[in-house]
């Protein structure tokens, strides 16, 4: 009995320490799991954060872009309209700078006909903003074709101190269009510097933001992955932990028996050894 009760205890010791590695183990692994869950939904989170903010940087950069393109293209015919109508005065008080319209060219048919003394076709009478053949979707110029109506030449004068007058008027206003035309050029340089450094900018957020997401998503797959061993790693120690429980509970009740076997037994061994003797 005492070598039973002494190697039965060994196993129960056993037992209790592998129980009680097995309580450590299973603690550490659910705090793991739960450290590496809330590691997971941050990063989930970033990831969708930085997709929202490249969207929406997206968004933004198109509109900048559709923006810029209306304001080349209105300052743009803006200038076309203004150097038009400064070419029309030079023709009355500078025709040293008055540039020609370029001459229609004849088809065969026409030059054959007009060779023949026919008379050439009638030119098209140019279309666009004030019949200046310059089109454009919408451009805001109220105030200066106003302000050029108002100081539009009038025929030359007959006596020189008038046309002097006017000559300087003239002077004037095509000073002021001058003025005008080098405004719109500096819009326009400093718009496309602007879209230039914008698109630049945007570049480097867009490949920023693709390493990071590249980055992040390494890691929570990493992450999901730790998970997703860990749980395997916990449900086998909880499986080990219930077997060892049963085993250890299957000891302590053969240990239970033993001593009810053998504790009356030990306790009475010497008396019955003595009343052997005696007989």
């Amino acid at each position: 009995c005492a070598a039973q009760l002494d190697q039965t205890d060994d196993t129960k010791k056993s037992l209790e320490r592998s129980l009680a590695d097995l309580e450590t183990t299973i603690a550490e692994a659910k705090d793991d799991i739960a450290t590496l869950a809330d590691e997971i939904k941050a990063l989930e989170g970033g990831i969708a954060s930085l997709d929202k903010s490249v969207a929406e940087a997206t968004e933004q950069r198109k509109a900048e872009n559709a923006e810029y393109k209306d304001l080349m293209a209105n300052n743009g015919a803006a200038k076309e309209v203004i150097l038009f109508a400064k070419n029309r005065l030079s023709k009355f008080y500078a025709p040293k700078l008055y540039k020609a319209p370029p001459k229609v060219e004849l088809s065969k048919e026409d030059r054959i006909f007009v060779n023949n003394g026919g008379t050439p076709p009638p030119t098209e009478a140019p279309g666009g903003i004030a019949g200046t053949g310059i089109s454009v979707g919408f451009v805001q110029l109220a105030s200066a074709k106003s302000q050029l109506r108002k100081d539009a030449p009038a025929p030359p004068p007959e006596t020189a101190a008038v046309y002097a007058k006017k000559s300087e008027e003239s002077n004037s206003v095509m000073a002021m269009m001058d003025l005008l035309v080098s405004d719109l050029e500096k819009e326009l340089t400093e718009a496309e510097t602007e879209e230039k450094v914008s698109q630049e900018d945007y570049e480097k957020m867009m490949a920023d933001s693709a390493e990071k997401r590249a980055t992040d998503s390494k890691s929570l797959n990493d992450k999901a992955s730790a998970k997703a061993d860990l749980e395997s790693s916990l449900e086998s120690g909880l499986s080990e932990q219930a077997s060892t429980t049963k085993e250890h509970m299957a000891v302590m009740k053969y240990i239970s028996s033993l001593h009810a076997e053998c504790d009356w037994l030990l306790q009475y061994f010497d008396v019955r050894k003595q009343a052997r003797a005696d007989e």
